[in-house]
């Protein structure tokens, strides 16, 4: 029972991992329909910026519990990177899509070798700072508290994304953006301020998951590629551009990664392109998609 409980757990914190991922890249889809093949990235870039802000802070004698607050901050500033971002990706908004997949691809290039420039080629790590909030008990398993944290802002996260778009003067905007850009400009919505706005926000979502998920595993140069690919994963599952879809599809590809990990480590990657496959198979447009017309 123990063991059970013990994948369950650390397959609902990857997948806590993988919403804060694929949430913004969600939302930028839903409403702008880029394909951000650079999100992975983002994430990256925030979880640099996370070690450096917290090494700060430790150099300053922050007290320990302050650190997620301190992480928190790290990923929003990072997330200011999608203000000069979307000016850029502007520029290719009435271009085909293959335009998007160039230009997004160039600039995990680019992220990859300004990663480099800054922080160096060799892997880094928050050294023991989620061991300073201990672990917690649930049904005979232990799982680190800072997981549990993680957890329950990544449950937040999704709460209020889901309140702020259905429930908001602004959220319900960027909704009937998504529906219709000329009939919502032609109603007085500045479009070009909504796209901003997303943009940015799904930056931010991709920044601060990097952030807050860097003290339980250490973050290289190559994990923008490898998490752009687990990224697509969970979409294709879920569908693309549906919240509920990241929600659903990172649950799928984390509870699965976690099952295979543990009990047949080799098979890990192909348990979930086995799912991907049959998903494309028999639901192209993913559990909660749209399907084409």
């Amino acid at each position: 029972m123990a063991s059970l409980i013990g994948i369950l757990m650390a397959g609902v914190f990857h997948a806590a991992a993988l919403f804060l991922l694929t949430s913004g890249l969600q939302l930028v889809f839903g409403v702008q329909r880029i394909v951000n093949l650079a999100c992975g990235s983002l994430y990256a870039l925030g979880a640099y910026v996370g070690i450096s802000v917290t090494t700060w802070a430790l150099a300053q004698g922050l007290p320990i519990p302050m650190f997620p607050l301190a992480l928190l901050a790290a990923g929003l500033l990072a997330g200011l990177i999608g203000l000069p971002l979307e000016r850029l990706i502007s520029t290719i908004y009435k271009r085909p899509e293959s335009f998007q997949l160039l230009l997004t691809f160039s600039l995990i290039l680019v992220f990859q070798d300004v990663l480099r420039f800054f922080w160096g080629a060799n892997p880094q790590q928050l050294a023991n700072v989620a061991m300073h909030y201990g672990s917690v008990s649930l049904w005979g398993a232990q799982m680190p508290a800072y997981n549990v944290f993680v957890i329950l802002l990544a449950i937040a996260i999704a709460v209020g994304l889901g309140w702020f778009l259905s429930r908001t003067t602004l959220g319900k905007m960027l909704r009937a953006t998504a529906e219709n850009r000329e009939a919502s400009a032609a109603m007085g919505v500045n479009v070009r301020m909504v796209y901003l706005l997303v943009f940015t926000l799904g930056t931010t979502l991709g920044t601060v998951g990097g952030a807050m998920v860097v003290p339980t595993a250490a973050v290289s140069l190559q994990i923008g590629v490898d998490l752009v690919v687990e990224a697509f994963a969970v979409i294709v599952i879920g569908g693309l551009g549906s919240m509920k879809g990241a929600v659903a599809g990172a649950l799928i590809v984390g509870l699965i990664r976690a099952a295979a990990l543990v009990l047949y480590p080799e098979v890990e990657v192909l348990a979930t392109y086995v799912i991907v496959l049959g998903i494309l198979v028999f639901k192209p447009s993913g559990i909660f998609g749209k399907a084409a017309v």
